[in-house]
């Protein structure tokens, strides 16, 4: 049902440490209706990109933050109404067209020529409140900087934002279009106003200080690394990027970084693998991915290495008798990346975990994550070799101890023992797996042993292991 009293749309809350959220998608405009929890807008953050649900049935009175603009958790977004807000602003004409009716009777009586003075001067004053609010005279930090990158007037690009207001692909367009070049000297749009309003005395020194307005918008973003050279593009780095490039760099800089590798026959697991793939498939509607298998030996082996699983906190070590599994999951072909994780993996058999990952990975790109989906993890899979890598040094995820790297699966000649105790040459399934720990907490023997020991896992694969 639609509600009579306007609802405020905030900036929601997603997770401990975000305390900002930019607006990339309206999905909805003024003046639409809208039903509760349809999708209103999609915003991005440090840790997640999703999409905001209306919290509540009605129309959209009133869109108060624009596409490309990063607010503070708990601001106000948007309102829903149950009257469109049009409505709103179509009352004060009545009263105002009142009295100018009323003096052009009193005029008429009297036999004065004046009506059709006081008739101008009420459309002129409406017409003032408007060119402020056209939008090009405030435009968001995003907006700003891409505008100071190319020197380009905000105030002469299209906009298509509420109210005219310059929007980051209005500029971005702009620039694409080439027609930056001939913006690029700043100096001439204040010119042109200048001899318009010179011919007036009284405007002429209120033209005066509007240059002067004009260029602090600019002036504010001198610490661009510079404007793009030929044959190069520049853009703004999303929400989700720089909270990445802050993790990784702060990563590196907290934890000693080291990498151990093992090579892994999983034969045996492939066998297993094409055995299942249409039982799950017809059953269950899931296809079991080696990464499945994978994560399942590895939450099993976690059971063992409690510090692999762990993190320091200050001078304390934390283990656990969980094990929250991450996955690294590439969004927006390879704009983004995030790692959602299934909770308390080590209840999961083969199956759930071939499910839980499915969900998760489709959720990430879906935009459907929630805040509880990103948060508490307790170690990370990422998964490269889906691309053919077979060798990485992935960075550790804040405040884990451990991250593991798995590889492409590469036919390959082994040497092999038979029960004889004989050593032979076979073609293999093989796959490498790296595991970057911590040093400050896992020595690399330790490290050594829990590749080996989840090797052994993998290559002895069972069929109750399901």
């Amino acid at each position: 049902m639609a509600t009579n009293t306007a609802v405020d749309v905030v900036m929601p809350q997603m997770g401990v440490s975000v305390s900002e959220g930019t607006i990339t998608k309206w999905s909805k405009n003024v003046g639409d209706t809208i039903e509760a929890d349809e999708t209103l807008l999609e915003i991005s953050t440090d840790k997640v990109d999703t999409e905001v649900p209306s919290p509540a049935s009605g129309v959209v009175s009133e869109i108060l933050v624009q596409e490309g603009e990063t607010v503070e958790v708990g601001t106000v977004l948007a309102r829903i109404g149950g009257e469109p807000a049009a409505a709103a602003p179509t009352a004060p004409p009545e009263p105002a067209t009142q009295p100018a009716a009323e003096a052009t009777a009193a005029a008429a009586t009297e036999g004065r020529a004046a009506p059709p003075e006081p008739e101008p001067e009420p459309v002129a004053k409406p017409a003032e409140p408007v060119a402020p609010g056209n939008g090009k005279a405030f435009v968001s930090p995003v907006v700003a900087r891409i505008a100071a990158e190319h020197g380009i007037d905000p105030s002469q690009v299209s906009g298509t934002g509420t109210g005219g207001r310059v929007t980051k692909k209005d500029i971005q367009g702009f620039i694409e279009s080439g027609a930056q070049a001939p913006q690029a000297p700043a100096p001439e749009p204040p010119s042109q106003p200048a001899p318009v309003q010179a011919p007036p005395p009284a405007p002429a020194p209120a033209a005066a200080p509007a240059p002067p307005a004009a260029k602090p918008a600019a002036a504010p973003i001198p610490a661009t690394v510079g404007s793009a050279q030929a044959g190069e593009s520049l853009e703004p780095m999303s929400a989700m990027r720089r909270g990445i490039a802050e993790h990784m760099r702060r990563s590196l800089d907290t934890s000693a970084h080291v990498t151990s590798a093992i090579e892994v026959d999983m034969t045996r697991v492939v066998q297993i693998r094409e055995k299942l793939k249409k039982e799950y498939q017809a059953a269950y509607g899931v296809n079991p991915t080696y990464l499945a298998f994978i994560a399942r030996a590895t939450v099993e082996t976690l059971r063992d290495y409690p510090w692999v699983n762990g993190e320091l906190r200050g001078d304390q070590i934390v283990t656990r008798n969980y094990v929250n599994l991450g996955f690294a999951v590439e969004l927006a072909d390879g704009k983004g990346l995030i790692v959602p994780n299934l909770k308390n993996a080590e209840t999961l058999n083969l199956l759930g975990m071939a499910k839980g990952i499915a969900d998760v990975a489709r959720r990430a790109r879906d935009k459907q994550l929630t805040p509880d989906d990103v948060a508490g993890g307790s170690f990370t899979i990422t998964n490269p070799g889906g691309y053919g890598t077979f060798h990485g040094t992935p960075v550790i995820s804040q405040p884990q101890a451990g991250i593991l790297g798995t590889y492409a699966i590469v036919k390959r000649p082994w040497v092999i023992t038979d029960e004889n105790g004989a050593d032979a040459i076979a073609i293999r399934s093989m796959m490498n797996l790296t595991l970057t720990y911590d040093h400050r907490l896992v020595d690399g023997a330790y490290a050594g042993r829990f590749l080996r020991d989840l090797r052994e896992r993998l290559q002895g694969w069972g069929e109750t292991d399901y």
